[in-house]
């Protein structure tokens, strides 16, 4: 990721009602939301976030796909990887004990859950 991508992508992210919807349209992956029921959800206007998500769109971090009458939003969790990447990847300085501590509560709260097993 080049500096310019994440300067776009952060800025996408520091309006309050862009970051709200991104965090919840992080919360419905894998399904996403239509923008009507995402609208109802942040309670602001429709025509207001359709231009917060054409922002997120530019920066890359939603993506829209249409389903009959209804613009259904995802997050692009993949940008989303590369930003965090991106920010964290020289942050140790060669010291991986520098960024433990981020990386044990990225694990701890983003572990994958565990299936149970069914004896047969």
């Amino acid at each position: 990721m080049e500096t310019e991508e994440a300067v776009l992508a952060l800025a996408a992210l520091s309006q309050p009602t862009r970051l709200e919807a991104f965090r919840a349209l992080v919360r419905h992956e894998p399904d996403g939301l239509a923008a009507g029921d995402l609208a109802r959800l942040l309670e602001v206007p429709q025509n207001t976030l359709s231009a917060h998500l054409s922002i997120l769109s530019r920066a890359r971090l939603v993506m829209s796909e249409r389903h009959s009458r209804s613009i259904v939003y995802r997050a692009n969790l993949g940008e989303f990887r590369d930003v965090a990447v991106f920010l964290l990847r020289d942050c140790c300085g060669g010291r991986p004990e520098v960024c433990e501590p981020v990386v044990e509560t990225l694990q701890s709260c983003c572990a994958p859950k565990r299936r149970k097993k069914v004896h047969a």
